[in-house]
């Protein structure tokens, strides 16, 4: 491709997935975020978790004097605390439920255009159909609450079902069925697809994005390892491309992109957002995994 990616896309990074130490919202969020707003590769931030008001005002601020689109990501809340929005415990999923909305007013008072968040645990295919369900009714209260403040979209992504987090949604088929059902009444919700989490449903990306392409708002690209179950990295764990043993480096992407526009995701002018989620793994620095993704969009790109 010989025109820029810019006309075609904004560059975004998971911000507490580069750097990892900030994922508990309490230290070193203020100096990585004015790492990545200075860097004028990147158009669109996503960030999570910042347990300090006074911090989250000064975050606040730089993202919006940085002209950069900011996304929310909530996975953390619910991972690290265990949270299930489809639990067929009604206090349990009502907690779930407190939780996400938590997330969006810190959403809205970090200038955030969609929050993102995950589904609760699998419970198993002979009970898919009623958590699905208890699914659908939290998305719903959670959608009519981030509209009652504003227009704040709200995103389900996609999860592995079998490997690592476990979750109900889960393969494109479910996540659509459940967007028809939720978008009847909330037209901002939508879904995302990350592609270090296609290796891990057994999902071919073209054939999968073209299942919830009416329903595609946002999208990552980022790296998994599935052979091997005793290394470290295996499962969910957002390594570098090219990392030993992973399944995505450039040539993944290149493939991933183009399934992008062959779904009208990507089109001249539209400039949607495409995100890194890439995590260093041991003995590995942030800065050198962010520059190994920015090397991979820009090979990538080029060879399309």
């Amino acid at each position: 491709m010989r025109e820029h990616w810019d006309g075609f896309m904004k560059v975004g990074i998971v911000h507490f997935m580069a750097f990892p130490e900030t994922m508990s919202g309490e230290s070193g969020i203020i100096e990585s975020v004015q790492r990545i707003v200075e860097d004028e590769f990147f158009s669109a931030i996503e960030v999570g978790i910042i347990k300090d008001p006074k911090v989250r005002r000064n975050v606040s601020e730089t993202l919006h004097s940085a002209h950069l689109t900011v996304g929310f990501g909530a996975q953390p809340y619910l991972l690290r605390g265990g949270h299930n929005l489809n639990s067929f415990n009604e206090s349990e999923r009502k907690k779930a439920i407190e939780v996400v909305k938590g997330a969006i007013d810190e959403a809205y008072e970090l200038g955030a255009e969609r929050l993102a968040f995950l589904s609760g645990a699998y419970p198993g295919e002979d009970k898919k159909a009623e958590a699905i369900a208890a699914l659908v009714d939290s998305l719903d209260e959670i959608c009519e609450y981030a509209e009652s403040q504003g227009d704040l979209g709200i995103t389900l992504e996609t999860f592995d079902q079998k490997i690592d987090k476990k979750a109900l949604i889960g393969p494109v088929e479910d996540a659509a069925a459940v967007a028809e059902r939720v978008r009847e009444k909330h037209k901002g919700f939508g879904i995302m697809y990350d592609l270090s989490h296609a290796p891990l449903l057994d999902e071919e990306p073209q054939k999968a994005l073209n299942v919830i392409k009416k329903h595609l708002v946002h999208v990552h690209i980022g790296n998994c390892v599935k052979k091997d179950p005793s290394v470290a990295e295996y499962g969910d764990k957002h390594p570098r491309f090219g990392y030993p043993g992973g399944e995505n480096d450039t040539p993944q992407v290149v493939a991933f992109l183009k399934a992008l526009f062959d779904v009208g995701y990507l089109g001249s002018g539209k400039r949607p957002i495409v995100a890194f989620e890439v995590k260093p793994q041991a003995n590995e620095c942030s800065k050198t995994v962010i520059a190994n993704a920015k090397r991979t969009l820009r090979e990538a790109w080029f060879s399309l």
